[in-house]
């Protein structure tokens, strides 16, 4: 894959009359990994819904590629801006396989079938998530954390150069979480991840942006956001951190 640049630039998203993004600008260079961090209720998911067009700013614009999301079709979008959530409904009779391969449709028409690259495409993306095994199991008798391997497997089949994550890590064990994010930095996509894990995001994100009330409280790398007096006043929690001791990046220890 190679990295879209996303640039977001000034923000403002209102529901019911209040700002759950206010005055947000960020930039997610090409091939980097940025990952919001903030509390619940920051405005995390709020901004990413900003980026794959389900939340209509009401002011400033989000870029992709210097092209304004909102002024390009969701198709456009779509083939662009892989997307990663949380969860999805899974009361519909379709199998691991199946929901992969809706990654596929951001670049079909309506009525294309398959060819051997979208197979191969397939494939890969099962491969890549250890769900070979898995392909012909109805997704509805799946895990959680199986279920989230599958959702991240059908954005990686739209080959996109953005991807968009939404706690992606959550219900994955922590085997499964670092490998899903090892994956994530190995393909050279770009990407902004909302995580609660503070020591993940450090160790994998090459810049963190922390909100808190909507509004970007700090944006740097890891080393940079990650104090104990910022912890201190967004999170209300008392740390120390150090070098982790194998990968020298911030280690939030809570006391």
């Amino acid at each position: 894959m190679t990295g879209a640049r996303l640039r977001i630039e000034g923000v403002h998203y209102l529901a019911a009359g209040r700002a759950l993004v206010d005055d947000v600008s960020l930039t997610v260079e090409s091939g980097e990994i940025v990952g919001l961090i903030g509390p619940n209720g920051s405005g995390k998911s709020s901004l990413l819904r900003t980026v794959y067009r389900v939340n209509r700013p009401a002011a400033g614009r989000v870029l992709v590629d210097g092209e304004d999301v909102w002024r390009r079709s969701a198709r456009w979008v779509a083939q662009r801006v892989g997307v990663v959530l949380q969860d999805m409904p899974a009361d519909f009779p379709l199998t691991v396989r199946d929901v992969v391969a809706m990654g596929r449709s951001a670049h079909k028409s309506l009525l294309d079938g398959d060819d051997d690259h979208d197979a191969a495409v397939l494939d890969a993306a099962l491969g890549l998530l250890g769900l070979l095994d898995l392909a012909e199991r109805p997704f509805a008798s799946l895990s959680g954390g199986e279920r989230q391997r599958v959702l991240v497997a059908r954005a990686f089949t739209a080959q996109p150069s953005l991807l968009v994550m939404d706690e992606p890590t959550n219900h994955l064990d922590v085997r499964h979480q670092l490998d899903l994010l090892h994956l994530v930095a190995e393909l050279g996509a770009s990407a902004l991840i909302a995580l609660h894990d503070l020591n993940l995001a450090a160790m994998f994100c090459d810049r963190l942006c922390l909100l808190d009330g909507g509004r970007p409280v700090a944006v740097g790398t890891p080393r940079e956001v990650l104090t104990p007096d910022r912890l201190a006043a967004v999170y209300g929690i008392d740390t120390v951190v150090h070098d982790h001791p194998r990968t020298g990046t911030p280690l939030v220890v809570v006391l």
